[in-house]
């Protein structure tokens, strides 16, 4: 050993670990992240997108960043303005920390890369250059930057079985099981596993599983895209023979519902089916010794059909056989030789990518909250919350067999299980077999949609025997909302545990019954009120690219996406629009420029198309499904009968492409693309004059036939002349007033500006209406009626069983931007929050609103009460942002303002106030 060179080791080992960790005197940076994820693995995005986050003393005054700088190394120790020996972008004079692309040399496939940023902060150059600076590290590891890179042949089992039915309406697929040997020589320096399991996979090294995602990998459109995932196995692998073991199930890979693509069986249409299961294994490892070798998937790996998964349909449940179990089965200790060689298996078809968004896993546990005996062996368990997810059993010896799950929403009159809504799902689980040995069971391959289990075959069943597991997308809860009204407060419960329920890869619309599908119209609105719950971002990029990859080659867009349902392809304007409506919220809220850059071409494409459809009163007049789902008069009724309660879709879909030109031409002009800025500007007004000639009533200042949603669109969309948007906005009262009571009359298109339309017109006092409503039709009326999610229907309880999904995020419509943006005053005024508006609105009965929402920057807070005609408020400002804070007040004398501020105006009873970063408390007397 060469002593003299220890200590100058070890210094440098410190000085690495206190960069991990340095701060400057007043901020420290945290939350690194690379493609908006903590040390990915698997970037094949050839300019990843890097950020951080800065965290202030509480006690100082505001942050600004004047510079920043980044490095990439190959070496952590490399991380230095010197020895950086990938890329340096040298001290950039910039308040940005979001979305900073690389552009150093061509990255390399199955690399790992260092980075590091040093952030100044300081109001002018000058302060800049001479500030102690924050450092932050942390590293991303590439996957495949070359299709070319993968060795691996598809494998599969391309056959069914005696106790197989693959194309009976309610299909039965066992799940293929696969294993091999692989024998490690010598010590590994690094190891990647790039695989994929389609259409579902549980993945094994020697016993054990690896990673802890659900359902993986996500769904998509196989022919067009299919994701991979990427593990680092470095420290699973041991010397030696290793033993890889995979199970692959269904999932939306082979037809749930098969025949002939755009045919319907029992009532519902049938899917396309992608062919059998098969997976690609790509192990690649670097040894100690400099060595390379690639373990890859192919004709030597074993395969039988003849496991304990006898089939898994995502609509029919999951059917277990313990006599068919095989102890050790993905060990090195067991016996092949029974088994049979895998099928060489044709590629599925699409481009493989790499899955940037995170898989789904168990995301929390709730236990029953009463358990029934029913009968005989039989229990009716209440979860006491309407889930998605599944039962994990843990029972002991002596059980019957078949233990069976059947699931459901809701109970009939005497107590059984309601199984009607879920139509031709039998969402059911069976294990056989069970015999005198403990289980500890839970499905590999399905999920339910479900407050209650039936359960038979269980001669004793207790609460701690059984626990409800939540799944979803891997994300993070970002947002809270809590007021001084329990209504508020439970729908907002409700619409946590709907909305959550409902990501499976991609914003599916229910997840009970025989449809679960990508509906694009759900999701125009409620994917931004989404965002202050979630941090959903990864979903909607994926959602996105799934769209993009249903867009025939003549622009036209589907109804649903990824397409397993053919023949969904209507060309109306209000689904297809949320193309462009989620390529808004994305920039909007989490300020991704690249997201326009990317999906532009397509918007652009769709918009062409859609113009083919233009009516000889120059209008694109195109609509489909109405408004749909509006509350009809009668409580059995699905759809209303009363044509004055219906817009009329002409007028819809003019209106709907009118807002889509303003979006149009405001993402040219943020991607530069000027010229077309100008033609959809142009455009736009033309269309307006049209609109408004035809739809306008001018006498009477309403639009069509005087309906809420026709109202509403034309306020919403700036189609109503200045001089005339007050007495549009009377009419919507009036009617709300004397034909609805101050009740809901809009549907899934009117929902999406009900909230905002009114608040932001002088009517915010019928939207608090609205929000705590408990009778027919709101959403308190859902709860009232016991449930704990949203409906699909305003009468989900009385209306067509076929049409009353308990689990349903449309009809929230923009109510939870209303929340942040109206009771909370949480809104951005340029994307991502750089910039923060705080103007809370309380002109209603609540005595306290108290709301965190976590933005690109930071956490933002507000939290506001009101005693008599005092309000208080205290606010949290994130760093390297600026918010404007309009106090409501009688005087400015009146304000009590603790913390540096600056008054900048006064309007409608708000003096207005900007601010930096940190925390405010704020006293006032209001009107």
């Amino acid at each position: 050993m060469n002593y003299r060179i220890l200590p100058s080791a070890f210094l440098m080992l410190l000085l690495l670990t206190i960069a991990k960790i340095t701060k400057a005197a007043d901020f420290e940076l945290y939350d690194l992240r690379c493609e908006k994820l903590v040390e990915p693995i698997g970037v094949d995005i050839r300019h990843p997108a890097f950020s951080w986050t800065v965290r202030q003393n509480p006690t100082d005054a505001s942050f600004t960043q004047s510079a920043y700088q980044l490095l990439v190394a190959t070496r952590e120790d490399k991380l230095n303005p010197k020895d950086a020996d990938v890329w340096n972008t040298g001290k950039v004079f910039s308040d940005r920390s979001n979305w900073i692309n690389y552009s150093g040399p061509e990255l390399k496939s199955d690399k790992k890369y260092y980075w590091k940023v040093l952030v100044w902060s300081g109001r002018a150059k000058t302060d800049a250059a001479t500030a102690k600076p924050a450092i932050g590290t942390s590293f991303f590891q590439t996957g495949f930057m070359d299709k070319g890179d993968w060795k691996a042949k598809w494998i599969g089992l391309d056959t069914s079985f005696a106790w197989d039915s693959p194309d009976s309406t309610h299909s039965r697929l066992s799940a293929r099981y696969f294993r091999k040997e692989i024998n490690i020589k010598n010590k590994i320096k690094k190891a990647t596993l790039f695989f994929t399991g389609l259409g579902l996979y549980k993945l094994y090294i020697d016993g054990r599983e690896l990673g802890n995602q659900e359902l993986s990998p996500i769904a998509s459109d196989f022919t067009k895209e299919v994701y991979y995932n990427v593990f680092d196995v470095s420290k699973v692998l041991s010397n030696g023979k290793n033993a890889v073991g995979v199970v692959l199930g269904n999932g939306q890979f082979f037809s749930m519902r098969p025949g002939k693509p755009g045919a319907w069986k029992e009532g519902i249409p049938t899917i396309l089916n992608f062919g059998y299961p098969k997976l690609l294994f790509q192990l690649e490892i670097e040894y100690e010794n400099g060595k390379k070798e690639s373990i890859i998937s192919d004709a030597s790996w074993k395969v039988t059909a003849d496991g304990p998964v006898r089939s898994n349909n995502y609509y029919d449940g999951e059917v277990y056989d313990r006599d068919k179990e095989m102890p050790g089965w993905n060990t090195n200790s067991f016996d092949d030789s029974r088994w049979r060689s895998v099928d060489l298996t044709t590629a599925p078809g699409g481009v493989l990518n790499w899955q940037e968004s995170p898989n789904m896993k168990i995301m929390t546990t709730i236990q029953p909250l009463n358990i029934k005996k029913q009968g005989e062996s039989k229990y009716l368990v209440d979860m006491g919350q309407n889930m998605v997810g599944w039962v994990h059993l843990e029972l002991k010896s002596g059980q019957q067999s078949p233990i069976v799950l059947r699931y459901g929403e809701r109970l009939n009159d005497d107590g059984s299980l309601y199984t009607e809504n879920l139509r031709s799902a039998h969402v059911t689980d069976s294990i056989y077999h069970v015999g005198d040995r403990n289980l500890d069971w839970r499905p590999s391959f399905v999920y339910h949609g479900f407050r209650y289990v039936e359960i038979t075959g269980v001669a004793d069943l207790k609460a701690e025997d059984l626990t409800g597991e939540v799944v979803y997308d891997n994300m993070k809860t970002i947002g809270s909302f809590t007021s001084s009204d329990s209504t508020l407060n439970q729908i907002y419960r409700a619409a946590w545990w709907t909305i959550s329920g409902n990501y499976k890869g991609m914003p599916v619309d229910c997840p009970q019954r025989d449809e679960r599908m990508g509906w694009l119209g759900d999701r125009s609105m409620n994917c931004y009120g989404e965002s202050f719950l979630f941090d959903n971002y990864h979903l909607y990029a994926k959602w996105m690219d799934d769209i993009a990859d249903a867009q025939d080659p003549n622009g036209s867009l589907p109804d649903i996406a990824p397409g397993f349902w053919p023949g969904f392809r209507t060309d109306n304007m209000t689904w297809p629009s949320s193309y462009l409506f989620v390529a808004d919220m994305l920039y909007h809220q989490f300020g991704d420029k690249n997201i326009l850059l990317k999906h532009y071409p397509g918007m652009k494409k769709w918009m062409a198309h859609m113009l083919t459809y233009i009516s000889a009163d120059s209008l694109v007049e195109k609509d489909n499904f109405g408004d749909w789902c509006m509350p009809p008069e009668s409580l059995e009724l699905i759809k209303s009968k009363d044509a004055t309660r219906i817009t009329p879709g002409g007028f819809i879909g003019a209106s709907y492409y009118i807002r889509c030109l303003d979006m149009m031409s405001r993402f040219a002009g943020v991607t530069g693309k000027n010229a077309d800025s100008l033609n959809f500007a142009a455009l736009r007004s033309r269309m307006i004059i049209a609109i408004n000639k035809k739809y306008f009533n001018k006498k009477e200042g309403y639009y069509a036939n005087n309906t809420v949603t026709a109202n509403l669109l034309a306020l919403a969309f700036d189609i109503v002349p200045k001089s005339r948007r007050k007495d549009v906005a009377a009419n919507i009262a009036r009617v709300s007033a004397a034909k609805y009571n101050d009740h809901v009359s809009t549907g899934l298109i009117g929902d999406q500006w009900l909230m905002r339309g009114l608040t932001e017109n002088g009517y915010a006092d019928i939207a608090f209406k609205l929000a705590t409503n408990t009778t027919y039709p709101s959403w308190g009326y859902m709860l009232k009626e016991g449930s704990t999610t949203i409906w699909e229907l305003w009468n989900g309880n009385t209306a067509n069983p076929a049409m009353n999904s308990g689990n349903h995020v449309m009809l929230l419509g923009d109510l939870l931007i209303w929340y942040y943006e109206n009771l909370a005053g949480i809104k951005a005024v340029t994307p991502g929050f750089k910039q923060i508006e705080m103007r809370p609105l309380i002109s209603n009965p609540l005595q306290f609103v108290n709301a965190t929402y976590e933005s690109p920057f930071g956490v933002i807070k507000s939290h506001w009460q009101k005693k008599g005609k005092e309000f208080t408020w205290v606010v949290e400002v994130p760093p390297n942002t600026t918010a404007t804070i309009h106090v409501p007040a009688i005087s400015r004398e009146s304000i009590h303002f603790k913390g540096q501020h600056r008054l900048i105006g006064e309007n409608a009873g708000y003096y207005i106030y900007e601010v930096g970063s940190g925390s405010y408390h704020i006293n006032s007397v209001y009107q």
